[in-house]
């Protein structure tokens, strides 16, 4: 299937996750333009290993930066943030839009501010009054409560619960099923940047930038 039309989205990445995220990106587009996507959506790679991934075509970053079509957007499917943000800058610097994506169960309520490039995927949620950063990653039955502040390049495992007035800063890693205590205004619960909060860990304290935590309640893992 060639690519062709005046507009086209190239979705990064093309491993599980990626895989996981495409039929929100189909469900999103089909909404915005009517139902015709065959040959507007593509998975891109460094070096495709194969030219379909689920039926969607699969092309290499020189290609899809090749296109000449009007409108060119991305969003990215990576799990590595580090990675993620390089993909990001390359992909602005080449003139590509950013495009968010929100499942059709996803639930953005009252008064969010959220950044480009977030992928919200089913049945996650972002409640009141939060602040999330660019290319946010929010998996499966994950949530954001009243007043968090989330950084750049955050990722949420499945099932992750954050309530409310809880800061977490650039390039933080939080685990399937993590629980973030609730933090107040007056003293917010904090993870630095580029923490890791483990699979399951409830976060009572605030978590050091670049320590991973695990457990209930959660300490640094000890190597």
């Amino acid at each position: 299937m060639k690519l062709s039309g005046d507009w086209v989205f190239g979705l990064v990445g093309a491993g599980g996750f990626a895989r996981e995220v495409m039929p929100i990106v189909l469900d999103d587009f089909a909404l915005s333009t009517g139902g015709k996507v065959d040959g507007h959506v593509c998975f891109v790679e460094s070096n495709p290993v194969a030219s379909k991934v689920n039926g969607i075509p699969c092309i290499s970053e020189d290609e899809f930066f090749a296109l000449t079509s009007e409108r060119r957007m991305f969003n990215i499917a990576v799990a590595d943030s580090g990675v993620r943000q390089v993909i990001a800058e390359r992909w602005l610097e080449h003139g590509i839009e950013p495009f968010s994506l929100r499942a059709v169960s996803a639930e953005v309520l009252a008064e969010n501010d959220i950044e480009e490039g977030a992928i919200l995927c089913g049945y996650s949620m972002v409640t009141a009054n939060a602040r999330i950063g660019r290319f946010f990653h929010s998996n499966i039955y994950s949530y954001v409560a009243h007043d968090c502040v989330i950084g750049d390049y955050v990722t949420f495992a499945p099932n992750v619960h954050c309530n409310g007035n809880v800061h977490i800063e650039d390039h933080a890693y939080i685990g399937t099923g993590a629980i973030i205590r609730q933090g107040s205004r007056e003293k917010p619960l904090t993870i630095g940047a580029g923490a890791v909060v483990g699979m399951g860990a409830v976060v009572t304290r605030d978590v050091p930038p670049h320590t991973t935590v695990v457990g209930n309640p959660a300490r640094p893992m000890v190597k």
